[in-house]
């Protein structure tokens, strides 16, 4: 007899990923601190409250939430030194030819589009912020994974706001548009 299996739901899927980046030690204002960079020379009134509800609402969908628990969890099977050679030595090592690290981050940027995966490469190759700390390997933990997906996060969290700015330009212009009509039917 074979018994019917639940699925896992959305809330425990989220709060364990959040759980693990905070574990790891990264808050979602590091996080933000990126995304801020990355955005506030297109929005002169980007708030850091805007950048850290971006961050929020890309760590709400299950693809980043998937890449985060599969990710870390590969890391710390690493530190545990429980991966079958050679895989253990190379994912200690984040030797430079493996890329399953980005090709999991990568995954979960498609969603947000071409500015996404744009910035992805950008942050994957200069290691700004928490990304630069995590690849220097300075803590004894192993983030192979895990810069990556910070990566891919962040390049998610900037795409959005990106997104956001220019629908919110098209609805000002909207209303402009309409404000003159009605000033030019009432003049």
């Amino acid at each position: 007899m074979t018994r019917e299996r639940t699925p896992v739901h959305c809330h425990v899927v989220e709060n364990a990923a959040r759980k693990l980046i905070e574990e790891r030690g990264v808050t979602l204002e590091d996080i933000a601190r990126i995304v801020y960079d990355m955005q506030e020379q297109y929005n002169p009134d980007l708030q850091m409250e805007d950048c850290l509800d971006s961050v929020d609402k890309v760590l709400q969908k299950r693809e980043i939430q998937h890449a985060v628990l599969v990710g870390i969890e590969l890391d710390k099977l690493a530190e545990q030194k429980k991966l079958s050679e050679p895989l253990q030595s190379i994912v200690e090592m984040d030797e430079g030819l493996f890329g399953v690290d980005e090709t999991i981050a990568l995954g979960s940027v498609f969603g947000y589009g071409s500015i996404a995966v744009t910035t992805f490469g950008y942050l994957d190759k200069e290691k700004t912020g928490i990304i630069r700390k995590l690849d220097q390997k300075t803590d004894g933990q192993c983030h192979t994974f895990f810069d990556d997906l910070l990566c891919s996060i962040a390049a998610n969290a900037s795409s959005r706001l990106a997104h956001r700015l220019r629908d919110r330009q098209e609805r000002l212009r909207e209303e402009e548009i309409k404000e003159r009509d009605r000033e030019e039917r009432i003049g």
